[in-house]
């Protein structure tokens, strides 16, 4: 199903790149907006940068994959030397495809990380790279996302009465 994610975890800070490394992944492939920063605030810059230098170490690149423009995220991600893909079209898998030929990846070295279902997590499962979901890191959203989160609530529940019912991981399994 497009819409189901193959992983969940409680924050992308959790990921642990020495896993990672070990199953072959090359790249995290991340949303910005309440995934890897709050939306509203920055005060998960200081985990985002721990995160980069966790992930390069184990030999991991992170890129952002944003619907929004390159000069909202290179104003967010550029002083933090954080390479992206803007104006990506999620649900559409066009940034992850995008982002697959920039960095010369293959689809099973990629983890595409989102808080989103209906984008974050389809533009994943089209693209064919793994999917990770991840809970919104502040529960306000802009005006836009929370009509999709008005639609994912009815998702979830469908998930759960075809038994599929998603629950978040400290890490992933």
């Amino acid at each position: 199903m497009w819409l189901h994610p193959r992983y969940t975890i409680d924050t992308i800070y959790h990921l642990k790149p020495d896993q990672l490394a070990k199953q072959g992944i090359k790249a995290v492939f991340s949303d910005l907006d309440n995934t890897l920063l709050a939306w509203n605030e920055a005060e998960t810059a200081q985990e985002m940068k721990q995160l980069k230098q966790d992930l390069q170490a184990a030999g991991i690149r992170l890129v952002v994959i944003s619907n929004n423009s390159d000069e909202r995220v290179g104003k967010v991600l550029d002083p933090w030397g954080i390479e992206f893909i803007a104006h990506a079209r999620k649900p559409l898998p066009t940034g992850i495809m995008r982002g697959l030929r920039k960095f010369h990846l293959q689809k099973d070295q990629v983890l595409m990380v989102g808080d989103q279902l209906i984008t974050d997590i389809q533009a994943a499962n089209i693209a064919g790279v793994g999917s990770v979901l991840v809970k919104p890191l502040v529960e306000t959203d802009k005006w836009n996302t929370r009509i999709n989160r008005f639609f994912e609530k009815i998702i979830f529940g469908i998930f759960i009465v075809t038994g599929r019912r998603v629950t978040f991981e400290e890490h992933l399994k």
